[in-house]
């Protein structure tokens, strides 16, 4: 079976595929740039491909048997141009990290750490256990809310109830009652989630029914408190709600990890992540897009490729079906 991992992304979960594999695949790696007849026609003999982009500018695909995004969102792939009744599958594996991220951002925000250390550096005490007025916060007993119940949705939530966090969260579709969350709302009633919690974390893709759902009305909601921490997609937070919601100090702050202005393909400086001069602001912490890139992540990720490159072979069902095949 002729398995084709097209882009960089794609390539770095085909380090140590071989032996996963078997002799029965043939692993190739292409550029995002296909270069040449060659490389075009090894593109269009894939049966499995592996690659976070497909549209009709590139190559057909008319053996193509499997369709893997090495990766949860599939908002790169115009399914339209795929070949009919060919499967699409996507991967997970990420919410341990981004999970993990967003302990340590509500973390930051109640344990003072950082400025501790400097202080004591500095020969001064401060948050001394012997001093009454410089005690600091804790998680425990604080409201999370969650604005997605999804993989990482849920693996966030469950830190948190072990933390001691009372659980909240808003979902577009209505949550089973055994979920284990104190309390669920719909969109329609966002405001009121809003209000109710000292963390929000967004981890919602960016589809039409989603976009700027975070806005204006969200923020005025929200207690002076709340941290808003974004890890799904940067354009589900309205940006200029957010920007002036930080400004005016009408939030505590927040931690932002998805954006709405990226770096072109294969370039990883000099590109401000808004249209809003967010770097002035002293009440955000930015991060580049890595709540989920950890070597943990690829290893959980290349475990599922090779899972559905074994299933498709045996035929038995493939993981994390997208759109199904016939």
């Amino acid at each position: 079976m002729k398995v084709v991992f097209h882009g960089a992304n794609a390539a770095l979960y085909a380090e140590g595929i071989e032996p996963l594999l078997g002799a029965d695949c043939e692993i190739f790696r292409l550029p995002d740039v296909l270069q040449g007849e060659a490389q075009r026609a090894t593109f269009s003999a894939a049966e499995v491909m592996v690659s976070s982009s497909y549209n009709a500018t590139l190559p057909p695909l008319p053996g193509l048997r499997l369709f893997q995004v090495p990766g949860a969102g599939i908002d790169g792939i115009d399914q339209a141009a795929l070949p009919a009744g060919v499967p699409l599958c996507n991967c997970y594996g990420h919410e341990v990290a981004i999970g993990e991220y967003v302990v340590a951002a509500m973390l930051r925000h109640v344990v003072p750490m950082n400025r501790a250390d400097a202080e004591l550096r500095k020969g001064e005490w401060v948050y001394w256990s012997a001093h009454p007025d410089s005690l600091h916060g804790e998680l425990a007993g604080r409201t999370l809310g969650l604005v997605g119940y999804g993989h990482i949705g849920r693996r966030i939530g469950a830190l948190a109830d072990a933390l001691g966090m009372r659980v909240i969260a808003a979902n577009r579709s209505p949550l089973p009652p055994e979920a284990p969350l104190a309390a669920s709302y719909p969109l329609e009633r966002l405001a009121e989630f809003c209000a109710a919690a000292d963390f929000i974390v967004c981890s919602l893709p960016d589809l039409p029914q989603t976009r700027g759902l975070l806005g204006r009305d969200a923020f005025a909601a929200m207690r002076p408190s709340t941290v808003v921490i974004n890890v799904g997609r940067g354009p589900v937070i309205d940006e200029e709600a957010l920007y002036d919601a930080l400004k005016s100090r009408r939030i505590a702050g927040a931690v932002i990890d998805t954006w709405y202005v990226y770096p072109p393909a294969g370039q990883f400086s000099q590109t401000l992540p808004g249209h809003r001069p967010f770097q002035e602001l002293d009440n955000i912490t930015m991060t580049p897009h890595m709540s989920g890139w950890t070597s943990g992540m690829v290893l959980r990720r290349r475990d599922t490729i090779v899972a559905n490159v074994k299933n498709l072979a045996t035929g038995r069902p493939l993981l994390n079906t997208v759109r199904a095949g016939r």
